[in-house]
């Protein structure tokens, strides 16, 4: 086999080889949305993300309701991770013949619940025939005033490293679907499936010069903090032991015999948002300081022996 000789990382780097130039005012490949001028003091943010059945969701373990949800939700975050505003989506289906038609309806009825809450229009998009598996595309919009939008390759040395929220719910979440003991936390479950995106927290952090270089939580700090080194040429010193954690997630741990740190940095999905900032900005929202940008391009976990790396597909 050949693709599993790469990290999803090395992909888009050869994928990005190949993409036609953008125009010197837009920004494409390399952050959570592209960002497009307009005309009128507005940026538009694109962005499209996949989910695939078996990959990114198991059928069996997840309703259709929660799938709607988090199907929109996570690409509404990714506009929250510029520091912008959404405004609509395209969803794209490709569904096998033998799904019933209620799951559709029931997909849709959590689609329009997240969106409806952000006031975000779904405008269009495209179904199709699947041999077995769904999979789902969206694209989502939003805007920001032009030049404001937060990229990840702003992060300067000395910034502060910090997260809204807290870290690892989702991961511990879906540790216990897949081990079939939901019933041991429906609240780490629930962060599992049905996650929030930091919408009014991104377009406050967004209205911040000294807030620099931002993005969501998808795969986990061990994997997404890198993203942002890499675009600005710095390192980072990560506090292993500062991460914001929930209670509910402290008990579970304890209880299972689980690594809480293990699961806040590399477990992924929390869709928090993580931004390096000055340190003398006032966001005026709740956050944790898990960090400091250095000059030095390495990347050092202190109070931990180990490296903490997040979820990459195409990895064995």
């Amino acid at each position: 086999m050949i693709m599993p000789k790469i990290g999803e990382f090395e992909l888009i780097d050869q994928i990005r080889k190949y993409a036609t130039p953008a125009t010197p005012s837009t920004i494409g490949i390399g952050d959570d949305c592209a960002v497009i001028p307009q005309r009128d003091g507005l940026d538009t943010l694109v962005s499209t993300d996949m989910l695939i059945e078996g990959t990114h969701f198991l059928k069996e373990d997840i309703t259709p309701r929660q799938l709607g949800w988090k199907s929109a939700a996570v690409n509404i975050s990714d506009i929250a991770a510029m520091g912008g505003k959404p405004i609509a989506t395209f969803l794209s289906l490709a569904l096998p013949k033998t799904l019933p038609e209620t799951w559709v309806q029931e997909f849709m009825e959590g689609y329009r619940d997240i969106s409806q809450k952000h006031c975000v229009a779904l405008l269009g998009g495209d179904t199709t025939c699947s041999p077995d598996r769904i999979c789902i595309n969206v694209a989502v919009l939003g805007t920001c005033p032009s030049g404001s939008a937060k990229l990840r390759s702003a992060a300067l040395p000395g910034d502060m490293v910090c997260v809204t929220g807290t870290l690892g719910d989702s991961a511990a979440g879906l540790k216990l679907i897949l081990s079939n003991d939901k019933a041991a936390s429906p609240q780490l479950v629930q962060k599992h499936y049905c996650p929030l995106p930091r919408v009014q927290e991104g377009l406050l952090l967004g209205s911040c010069p000294g807030v620099h270089a931002m993005m969501d939580i998808s795969d986990g700090v061990g994997s997404d903090l890198r993203h942002i080194l890499k675009e600005s040429g710095v390192g980072a010193v990560i506090d292993t032991d500062s991460l914001p954690l929930s209670a509910e997630l402290q008990s579970i741990c304890r209880e299972k015999g689980w690594d809480p740190k293990q699961l806040a940095l590399s477990g992924g999905e929390d869709y928090e948002l993580l931004f390096t900032m000055a340190p003398d900005e006032k966001p005026g929202i709740p956050y944790t300081v898990i960090g400091r940008i250095t000059k030095d391009p390495a990347l050092v976990w202190k109070g931990s022996s180990r490296d903490f790396d997040g979820y990459q597909c195409f990895k064995e």
